[in-house]
Parts: C-alpha cells; structure tokens; sequence
C-alpha cells in the first residue's frame, strides 16, 4: 500500500507543475504594466515571486511604449505589448508577480531584487482579473535595465 501511494504522488507532480505554470488561466491579450515598490521577495524555484506595492494613484507611465526591450529566444512582440499595455481595472495596492525560474533569472544575469527596490513588470494577470491579484511577468524592469523572461536572451 506505501509503494502505491508513493507512485501515485509521483504521477501526479508533473500534473501539478503543469497546472502551476500553465498560460491557459492568464488573459494574453491584456497585458498590464504595475511599478511599484517591492514589499517582499522569495527567491526560489520553481519561480522567483516578489510583492509588489503600487502607488495608490497608479497610472502607466507615459514613456511605457518608447522603452526599449531585449532580445529573446522566444518569438514576443514586446513593442506591441508595450504600447498595448494598461494599468490594472481592479484596486488591490498590492500584487503578487511570478517572475521566471532561477535559471532563466540567471540567464538574464538579473541580481537578486530586495525588498525596498523600485521595479516595473509588463505581464498578465487572470482573465477578467478575478481571482487573487497576481501577474505573471513577461518582462521585468529594473534600475534601467529591461528582461525578457519568457525565454532566454537572444
């Protein structure tokens, strides 16, 4: 009876990630740009997440559309979704980000971001914005700099 239970558990771990990571719950075609400040980081796998806490007027900044992006493996129109990007509709000050895998984070050479940093994150939250206020970033702003985290650099 323990050896099945243990097989069982292990069948179901790649079900569980896969429903963890999965784009299918995220609204793709309403990309959100938050910046704020970070409340708390856990820097971990299986992604990186930070709380971000936003400013309790939010706007977009008005330069969003002109930043410039890098160069990923993965085939993302940035430019599109820089200047479709919008502010949250929902009032939550605070918003949970995943970030990408450690990996990924390290590919991109990104530091480790503490608490306190200024940060901005172009990404996607659940359709409709129900649910918990979370966003899964496409990209990630920090001191200047911009990272693509969908794939690794170009």
């Amino acid at each position: 009876m323990k050896r099945r239970t243990c097989l069982l558990a292990a069948l179901s771990l790649p079900l569980a990630a896969r429903a963890h990571h999965g784009w299918s719950s995220f609204d793709r075609d309403r990309p959100l740009f938050l910046q704020g400040k970070v409340v708390s980081v856990k820097w971990q796998n299986p992604h990186a997440e930070l709380i971000l806490e936003l400013s309790p007027d939010y706007k977009v900044p008005a330069d969003l559309a002109s930043r410039a992006l890098p160069a990923q493996s993965a085939g993302i129109d940035g430019k599109a979704l820089l200047a479709k990007a919008e502010a949250p509709k929902r009032k939550d000050r605070r918003w949970e980000i995943e970030l990408a895998p450690l990996t990924r984070m390290e590919a991109w050479k990104v530091e480790p971001v503490k608490a306190g940093a200024t940060i901005g994150v172009l990404g996607f939250t659940f359709k409709e914005e129900k649910g918990e206020a979370i966003v899964r970033a496409e990209y990630l702003f920090v001191d200047g700099k911009a990272y693509g985290l969908r794939s690794s650099p170009a």
